[in-house]
């Protein structure tokens, strides 16, 4: 369903724009994708509205599958870094997450509520992982959901339709960047 209406009170949340991240293969190339969430912070700040920058540092404690690279299970030294095309600005809330949801053992609800934000806007990679993990949250915590569907990737080409078609319908409402810019007013 296209995005009909944003909240007063919505915050745009991008999930895993870093640069361990982006680097990977995807099914849509992320600097477009980093360019649009770019232009999504960039028109929620000039509104006044919460922007939430989400990184993943590494994978749940105590799991004991394959962590980090090849190599030692390490992660690169600026595997969690923000990509500098989102313009982080010091009021920008940043989330550091170890599991694929923002919302689960780290305080973004308590950040949002602070904020009295009743919506989230959504995008970043992996769709399917990531950002549906986080949708699914947000859902689950009552926040009205809009998914940037132009400004978010995936690995997998299936997986990224499914979340796309499938799933997040279900969540919420999706919308191209340029549709929900045009609904800030």
């Amino acid at each position: 369903m296209p995005a009909t209406t944003l909240d007063p009170n919505t915050a745009l949340v991008l999930v895993d724009l870093q640069k361990g991240i982006t680097g990977l293969p995807t099914v849509h190339p992320t600097a477009e994708v980093v360019e649009r969430a770019a232009r999504l912070a960039a028109a929620f700040r000039k509104r006044g509205l919460p922007v939430v920058l989400v990184r993943v540092v590494a994978g749940a404690p105590g799991r004991t599958e394959a962590q980090g690279s090849a190599a030692g299970g390490r992660f690169p030294a600026d595997f969690a870094d923000l990509v500098p095309e989102l313009g982080q600005e010091d009021g920008d809330v940043v989330v550091t997450k170890h599991t694929w949801g923002a919302f689960h053992g780290t305080d973004l609800d308590l950040q949002l509520r602070r904020r009295g934000v009743t919506q989230v806007v959504l995008g970043g990679v992996a769709t399917s992982i990531g950002v549906e993990s986080t949708a699914r949250g947000a859902y689950a915590h009552g926040y009205h959901v809009t998914l940037a569907t132009d400004a978010m990737t995936d690995m997998d080409a299936e997986a990224h339709r499914n979340s796309v078609e499938k799933i997040f319908p279900r969540l919420g409402e999706t919308d191209s960047t340029d549709a929900i810019i045009g609904l800030l007013g």
